[in-house]
């Protein structure tokens, strides 16, 4: 992180301040976070006002004293000097006025993030319309028309707490106001973060591709038999975490493809960390499982929910979803037969997953010379400066057998 925005302040200047107080949102270039109080005082002074973009590493956001009389001595306070680039020790705040206490200062940088869901950007226009995720999908649900909405947020942005009271609009067949011809919507960090990276990653990486057909028919009863084992204990797997579990161990069979390039020389990584994509509100967001390769299949589905839940609800912390050595993307739940995913930098494969659907394969054991069977398409897109094709392959080669022949995950 070098930059944020400054989404909106929780407090106002003259508020008393408990130690883990929610004092302000800050988006960064991955989620919307919750700025907690560093302290018990006073808010005396806001020098970076809501709404305020670019807002660089080590910026004074605010002023906070001790003693409230001491709040009128930063009255007219202004902030002249420049951002102080992190170092090893904490910026110290600008000098007050003689006679006031020195104020704490509390970098841009949140030390205990609270993600929320909300990502918000100011705007004007009589045909333009701007909320946040949160507001939108409630304003879905209910049937509010949001150009009749006033917005109590930073250039009045629509909130979700602006809906409270809205009245849903006009069912079909009743005259309403026409609608705008349409909708723009703001830019949130996340999504100018994944497109740079994305771009990034399409224009500087060599992608090329490999795909199988996979054999699920033994992984499907399989799953069916640990479920009704696990059903007392509220355990439910799914077809993911067998695919998490079986990328990982290839990943120690073939360790070239758990590696990443970084200019001058390639690394290997020791311990297989999963990055799962989960779409989320404000856009595409990949929590890691960590040491996939060492955890049963209980505990990666344990860890999948739990990690996909707090992801769309805005909760992850940046180390849950900061780094990963290896990622996956399933789209078999919608349907999807087959894809190809765009690398994570700077990791050097992601393996695009797509549906299960009953084939007829051929059987010389069956006297019709074929059977039923159900199969799923993967598609391996790798960095071909780190995987030759070779490679590539016969890590799909290991993938596969792990998920035709279950039994070999437990070696």
């Amino acid at each position: 992180m070098e930059m944020g925005t400054i989404v909106s302040w929780e407090k106002k200047e003259g508020d008393k301040l408990n130690e883990g107080d929610l004092l302000a949102e800050i988006e960064t270039d991955k989620a919307t976070m919750g700025f907690e109080t560093p302290e018990e005082g006073y808010l005396a002074k806001i020098l970076v006002p809501a709404g305020a973009k670019d807002v660089p590493l080590g910026k004074l956001l605010c002023i906070i004293v001790s003693n409230e009389a001491d709040i009128a001595a930063f009255k007219d306070f202004v902030d002249s000097g420049e951002a102080v680039k992190p170092v090893a020790a904490k910026p110290s705040a600008p000098p007050p006025p003689s006679a006031a206490p020195v104020p704490s200062a509390p970098p841009v940088s949140p030390p205990q993030p609270i993600p929320s869901v909300s990502a918000l950007s100011p705007g004007s226009g009589a045909s333009r319309i701007f909320a946040s995720p949160l507001a939108r999908s409630l304003a879905r649900d209910k049937g509010i028309d949001l150009s009749g909405v006033q917005g109590s947020g930073p250039g009045g942005r629509i909130r979700a707490q602006d809906l409270e009271g809205a009245v849903p609009s006009a069912p079909a067949g009743m005259p309403s106001a026409a609608p705008s011809q349409f909708i723009d919507i703001p830019m949130t960090n996340i999504r100018q973060v994944i497109a740079r990276r994305l771009l990034q990653s399409k224009q500087t990486i060599p992608h090329y591709y490999l795909s199988v057909d996979v054999k699920m028919d033994r992984i499907l009863r399989l799953r069916a038999q640990l479920n009704d084992m696990l059903q007392k204990d509220g355990v439910k797997l799914s077809v993911n975490d067998f695919i998490v579990k079986a990328a990982a161990l290839a990943c120690k069979k073939v360790p070239e493809v758990n590696s990443s390039w970084m200019d001058t020389f390639i690394r290997q990584f020791n311990s297989v960390d999963v990055s799962v994509a989960v779409s989320t509100d404000a856009g595409l967001i990949t929590p890691i499982i960590f040491r996939a390769d060492a955890k049963g299949l209980s505990t990666i589905s344990s860890d999948t929910k739990t990690l996909a839940s707090k992801a769309r609800e805005g909760k992850l912390r940046p180390e849950e979803f900061q780094g990963g050595t290896f990622t996956i993307s399933n789209l078999g739940m919608f349907g999807i037969k087959n894809f190809s995913a765009v690398i994570n930098p700077p990791q050097s494969c992601i393996l695009a997953v797509g549906n299960t659907e009953s084939t007829l394969i051929p059987d010389e054991t069956s006297e019709k010379g074929f059977r039923a069977a159900k199969m799923m398409s993967v598609t391996l897109s790798c960095d071909h400066r780190v995987v030759d094709g070779a490679v590539g392959a016969q890590w799909l080669a290991h993938f596969k057998k792990l998920l035709e022949q279950p039994e070999l995950m437990l070696l």
